[in-house]
């Protein structure tokens, strides 16, 4: 059922807003839907007068990436700017960035320093690999995130070589993890009283996402390959052709599969579907 009063649920806390391209955008815009008090910043860091990074600020990118939110621009390389900004952070709830791990550490506005002026603030941070590590001070791109945690390597049809998934879903994750850890962090300040630091990366995310391909690796050694439009564990469940285009059908368990099979008039096809588990037993002889 809908909840009326979700779109309000945020309406007490206020975010700063620091976030460019997509991760960090979709993490804010995710609050602001919510009711939060979302204040974007246009942190003038790059030189010369051309677009900030996003898109034109009239496009329907930008537009869905920054909805509900009110706008400021500030120069954080400037003293008065940094100035304004921390007098900012000193009544935020919330502050959310997605700079390469040295860049908000260079502009004197990580985590330590808004900590010293704010205890209580929960801090976001949504970088490419992560904050330490060898390849932290890299920018990350949703397409290097989908290769590197193995995304592609699942995706597309059998023998035709990676593939990218058609959304940027690594940017998109991320920041929904990062959301979520935020709201996590202001329920547990309600009862420490104190603020504490988030993150994510997009290469944490993609690998998230790899879920079941990745359990039956741990569990199994077994690799998962591309399956194209079908299913990876159970049939028939994919993309098939008929006379008249392309009939779209996923069938899990049983209860279905039989609902499957009356309507397909087709009462000679088997009576159980036939799972990933079933085809390895057929193989090996194991029950």
């Amino acid at each position: 059922m809908p909840f009326p009063r979700a779109s309000q649920a945020l309406s007490r806390f206020t975010v700063l807003d620091l976030t460019r391209v997509r991760s960090g955008p979709t993490c804010v815009r995710q609050l602001a839907d919510w009711g939060a008090n979302v204040i974007k910043i246009d942190a003038l860091l790059e030189d010369g007068g051309g677009e900030q990074p996003g898109g034109p600020r009239g496009g329907s990118d930008f537009q869905n990436l920054h909805r509900n939110k009110r706008a400021m621009t500030l120069n954080l390389k400037d003293p008065k700017g940094l100035k304004v900004f921390k007098r900012l952070a000193e009544q935020a709830d919330v502050v959310v960035e997605n700079f390469r791990p040295d860049v908000k550490a260079k502009l004197g506005i990580d985590y330590e320093s808004i900590r010293k002026i704010n205890p209580k603030i929960v801090y976001g941070s949504i970088s490419g690999f992560g904050q330490d590590g060898p390849y932290h001070k890299r920018p990350g791109f949703d397409q290097i995130a989908q290769g590197m945690g193995g995304l592609m390597s699942v995706t597309g049809a059998p023998g035709e070589g990676p593939m990218r998934v058609g959304i940027p879903v690594a940017d998109l994750t991320a920041g929904l993890f990062c959301a979520i850890g935020i709201l996590t962090a202001l329920l547990e300040r309600d009862v420490s009283g104190e603020g504490q630091w988030v993150q994510t990366s997009l290469l944490q995310a993609q690998i998230f996402m790899l879920d079941f391909q990745a359990a039956r690796w741990l569990m199994e050694k077994e690799v998962a390959k591309q399956a194209g439009n079908n299913h990876p564990t159970s049939i028939p469940t994919g993309v098939f052709k008929t006379s008249d285009g392309y009939i779209n059908i996923a069938t899990t368990g049983g209860r279905i599969w039989e609902a499957a099979r009356r309507q397909s008039a087709r009462p000679t096809w088997s009576p159980t579907p036939i799972t990933r588990p079933r085809r390895r037993a057929r193989r090996t002889g194991t029950p």
